[in-house]
């Protein structure tokens, strides 16, 4: 009896701890967010990512989106190929708390949202790969003009 009373004190409390008891719990999601934007970063597919895990592109995108969790000596191997820290794929995690304290703030959130799609990547690599001031500042300033004139 005091077995079963374990059990279930177990059980419930590992539900509390999930924020959302019908999807992936969200550090599963931020770390498959992470995964994803680390291997766009690399311009690694995500087919030759899974070859290298052993697993096909769709175990990749389930992680990616977290549906599938990532256990511990996969992420470990992840960081390996991906060159990154473990901590990289908790970074940044906790929302408003977090963002703000990494001086993000309101805006870290829409910053990270465009830094993780294929266009963020590109075109954070290229700018990066600018070298003249100069021509860095007519690039801002032509997107500071696209943008201002697509909002009207």
């Amino acid at each position: 009896m005091a077995k079963a009373g374990k059990e279930k004190s177990k059980a419930s409390s590992s539900t509390r701890t999930r924020k959302n008891l019908n999807g992936p719990d969200p550090i599963d999601v931020h770390v498959g967010s992470r995964v994803r934007l680390r291997r766009m970063i690399l311009s690694m597919s995500q087919e030759k990512l899974g070859k290298a895990l052993g697993l096909t592109f769709q175990q990749v995108q389930k992680y990616e989106k977290g549906v599938n969790r990532i256990g511990a000596s996969r992420l470990m191997h992840l960081a390996e190929l991906l060159e990154v820290p473990v901590q990289f794929f908790y970074d940044d995690f906790g929302g408003a708390k977090n963002a703000s304290a990494s001086g993000l703030a309101d805006d870290g959130a829409a910053f990270m949202d465009f830094v993780k799609t294929p266009e963020g990547v590109q075109l954070c690599r290229h700018f990066s790969s600018i070298e003249d001031p100069k021509v860095r500042k007519r690039v801002l300033d032509l997107v500071k003009t696209i943008s201002e004139t697509e909002g009207q």
